[in-house]
Parts: C-alpha cells; structure tokens; sequence
C-alpha cells in the first residue's frame, strides 16, 4: 500500500512522518478498552478534568506527549509553559496535521476544541492567550496525554 500523499487522495502520513489512517470503530473500542473510567469520560465523551488535579500538569521533563488512545505524538516538551490554568498548557502542537479543531459551543461560550487527528479523542481546547512566537494557549487533560521521556518513542498503534 502506497503512502503517497498525492492531490485528491487522503493524507496517510503527516509531514512528520506518522501514520494518520484514521482509528475508528471496533479497532477505536479495542484501544479505549483498558481506560480508567475517567479516562474514558475525558477522551471519549469529551469531559474535563479537574484544574490542578492532571498528573502531567507539573511534569518538568524532556520528551513528548502522544495520545493515550493511539499514541501519536502531540505535543513537546519544549513547548509546554506554566499558564496558571490547572491544565498542561502548550503553545504549538508536536505537528498541526496531528490536531484537529473543532468549534464547541458548548457550556454557553464558544471555544475551539481540539481532538487528536487520528483517533478523534478529545484532547482539551485552544485559546488565543498563550505566548510567543504563537500566542496560542493548547490546555490539555492530562488523562488525554501519555508522556515519553527523551530518548523513548511511543508506540503508534496502527489503523485496522
């Protein structure tokens, strides 16, 4: 199977080089099947997390973020700051093809909300609020993020 990404056709691989054949249906449900029941109620139902409560809110280490359900990178270390919001906070994605926007207008405000490119899980929102060079603020539930310190790569599962 070819991996072209030619005009007309449907981008298989990022410009970064990973898989983006979409993860749906039964293969979607294998992946969410170990989840804690938070982390489903966060990645597949959309919910939040309590602020200051994530478990990678304080982390301080090289490496980078992947998606909990199908383990494309996200997010680098390099690019997380201390917003003060109780939420991991970024202010540029590991590869724009990775995320996707969505408008939420959910909770009486509109927000952009963001969910991984391949899976669909939710990741949190984008505000314009965040510092140079993007001023672009990616605040993110912890329970939506695995982190690879430097050096470990995660693992991408692939599309059925």
């Amino acid at each position: 199977m070819s991996n072209s990404n030619a005009p007309g056709a449907a981008a298989t691989r990022s410009a970064s080089g990973y898989d983006l054949r979409p993860v749906r249906g039964a293969e979607r449900d294998r992946l969410a099947a170990p989840l804690t029941p938070e982390e489903r109620y966060i990645i597949l139902d959309h919910g939040t997390e309590r602020p200051f409560c994530g478990t990678l809110l304080n982390n301080k280490q090289s490496g980078l973020y992947a998606c909990r359900l199908c383990g494309l990178p996200l997010f680098q270390a390099n690019a997380k700051f201390e917003s003060g919001t109780g939420w991991p906070s970024f202010y540029q994605p590991f590869d724009p093809e990775h995320i996707t926007e969505i408008r939420d207008s959910s909770h009486g405000m509109i927000r952009t909300e963001i969910r991984c490119g391949r899976c669909d899980g939710h990741l949190g929102h984008v505000f314009p609020d965040g510092p140079p060079p993007t001023h672009q603020r990616y605040c993110l539930n912890s329970a939506s993020l695995q982190f690879y310190p430097e050096g470990e790569q995660p693992e991408q599962h692939t599309a059925a």
